[in-house]
């Protein structure tokens, strides 16, 4: 069953490294979400970013199109323990939104909001790395539906639930703000080297 959903549970020696622990590497991209598929209306779309932001902004589909774009090859871990790796994802890089918004020097965190109302969380300083985006295409097309159409971030430094699918805003704070999963029990950090997946 678990190799028919996740794939092999053996490892490549030359990859293993690239594994963190208590995870399975797969070549499949399994589908975990909470709810149903979102149906999204481009024409109606938006990405909203506010808080402690100096120039709060609102994007409509074809303005967040137009912002600068980015590619990026990472490694990607669930917490449910599949692992895929070199996975390239296409998008605008979140640091072109921080000097967009101008980013206040009291925010710490920020809160994701997505379609249905899901949030999860993070500091400011996990954000605003160079590896991270907000991204529209999935090795080469369009996201699927089922990973985040039209819209998803990807963090890929932690657990993929951070990664949260169907954004629709970022809010920043000045303190922190448990998301979706983190008020049920999963870790707020998710650092998959160190197996953070649930709370004490």
């Amino acid at each position: 069953m678990f190799e028919r959903l996740f794939g092999s549970r053996g490892q490549d020696p030359a990859t293993a490294s690239r594994v963190p622990p208590g995870q399975y590497l797969t070549e499949k991209f399994p589908v975990l979400h909470y709810g149903s598929v979102p149906k999204a209306d481009l024409a109606s779309w938006d990405l909203r970013v506010h808080g402690l932001v100096g120039a709060p902004l609102t994007f409509t589909w074809d303005q967040f199109l137009a912002l600068p774009r980015t590619q990026v090859t990472a490694d990607i871990h669930c917490v449910t323990r599949w692992s895929k790796l070199d996975t390239t994802w296409e998008g605008v890089p979140i640091r072109a939104i921080l000097d967009l918004a101008q980013v206040r020097p009291e925010a710490t965190h920020v809160l994701v909001h997505s379609e249905q109302g899901y949030t999860t969380n993070m500091p400011l300083e996990v954000l605003d790395d160079a590896d991270v985006l907000l991204a529209d295409r999935y090795e080469g097309q369009p996201l699927e539906p089922e990973h985040g159409y039209p819209l998803r971030l990807v963090v890929p430094k932690r657990y993929f639930w951070k990664s949260a699918k169907w954004v629709r805003g970022l809010e920043f704070l000045d303190h922190d703000i448990r998301g979706f999963w983190e008020r049920y029990g999963y870790n707020n950090e998710a650092d998959p080297w160190k197996e953070e997946r649930f709370s004490e």
